[in-house]
């Protein structure tokens, strides 16, 4: 078994998939002639910077801590939009940056003269009002968002600052909505688009995914390549690591209140926070949903909080304290959203090399824990 050399919980990342991942999106890039940024708030984890930056033009980052990473582990453009800088980071923001990319008409005014005078590429982040989630508090376009500018805010005296235009509107959505997105971005926006160099479409697009609409997503490039002469980014994040990541936990309890409840030695809340979050059902190896197998547990979390539930499974056989339990597909959000609330320590990581072996990359202790302040 692939954890069987590992400790318990951990987080393991399987090289080959996430080559699997780049290559595709490679192939794309030379397809297309796009250009791809990898959006490090999905995984944030540097000592893989290396072998990604072989596959992709660059790095996006949302905060001045990941642009600063990428600026020493990640070989290719450095690129940032966050919703507001601070005076005292962005003088380093300049120095290590490529293009810097506004939220705000103000924050364009005060910040866009230092960029350019740091050979910066300045962009916009704009709001084509176009919502495309059912929940509005997940969706950048929803009604009195703070995320990006609307036609009616444009800043049309400072338009000769803006070298591009940045619009991020999906979650893990296919190619056909951001075909919706782009004719809305087109209809509130397209009398800027001859004037820019580039244009960001963002991220949520689930190009890896069996299904995804590459054919669309081409198409939609093209148009902005050919009809607005336009370089065109993408900056997935969840595309490179789809299915690259285990968890390994352990059963440390069983109990029965209305159901049987496995106790895990890990925690939903504190290492897996989608979970919770986003209602995010993990697969797991060798069980399946409830009641679809003989034994249905509710997997719980150690932590105290009463929401802390991986979820109900079903399984061939009675769990077992000792057992473990490996989920798939949790490299997304998971060690960029961990945390040690409560005191939940932290989990390893480690990572499965293309030959099959395991090798542990890091582990923590209550060390950690205490020097968080």
């Amino acid at each position: 078994m692939l954890e069987s050399s590992l400790p318990s919980p951990c987080y393991l990342i399987d090289q080959s998939r996430l080559k699997e991942n780049l290559s595709l999106l490679d192939d794309l890039r030379q397809r297309s002639g796009c250009r791809i940024l990898f959006s490090q708030k999905v995984f944030s984890s540097f000592p893989f910077y290396s072998m990604i930056s072989r596959f992709l033009d660059g790095t996006a980052a949302c905060s001045a801590y990941e642009a600063q990473l990428a600026h020493l582990y990640f070989h290719g453009e450095n690129h940032i939009c966050q919703t507001a800088y601070l005076p005292e980071e962005f003088e380093q923001i300049v120095s290590i940056c490529d293009h810097i990319t506004f939220n705000s008409p103000s924050q364009l005014q005060k910040y866009a003269g230092l960029a350019h005078a740091n050979s910066c590429s300045v962009g916009l982040r704009v709001n084509p009002e176009y919502v495309s989630q059912n929940v509005d508090a997940f969706d950048p376009c929803a009604p009195c968002s703070r995320l990006g500018t609307t036609l009616k805010q444009f800043p049309m005296q400072q338009r000769r600052q803006i070298n591009g235009l940045h619009v991020h509107a999906l979650y893990e959505q296919n190619a056909d909505q951001l075909g919706y997105l782009s004719a809305a971005l087109v209809e509130k926006f397209g009398a800027f688009l001859p004037e820019m160099e580039w244009i960001n479409l963002g991220g949520g697009h689930s190009l890896t995914r069996n299904g995804y609409q590459l054919d669309t997503l081409e198409q939609i490039i093209a148009v902005f390549q050919k009809k607005y002469g336009l370089k065109v980014y993408l900056e997935p994040g969840e595309a490179v690591v789809w299915e690259a990541g285990y968890f390994i936990t352990t059963v440390v309890d069983i109990i029965d209140n209305g159901m049987p409840i496995a106790i895990l030695d890990a925690s939903a809340s504190c290492h897996a926070p989608d979970i919770t979050e986003f209602h995010y059902r993990p697969p797991l190896i060798g069980a399946d949903k409830p009641s679809v197998l003989p034994y249905t547990y509710r997997l719980g979390g150690r932590s105290c909080l009463a929401e802390d539930i991986f979820g109900d499974y079903s399984f061939s056989q009675p769990l077992e304290i000792g057992q473990r339990l490996v989920f798939k597909d949790m490299a997304i959000n998971t060690l960029t959203k961990a945390r040690m609330y409560t005191g939940m320590p932290m989990p390893a990581v480690a990572v499965r090399e293309p030959d099959g072996d395991c090798r542990l990359l890091r582990s923590f202790s209550f060390g950690d824990y205490k020097n968080r302040f």
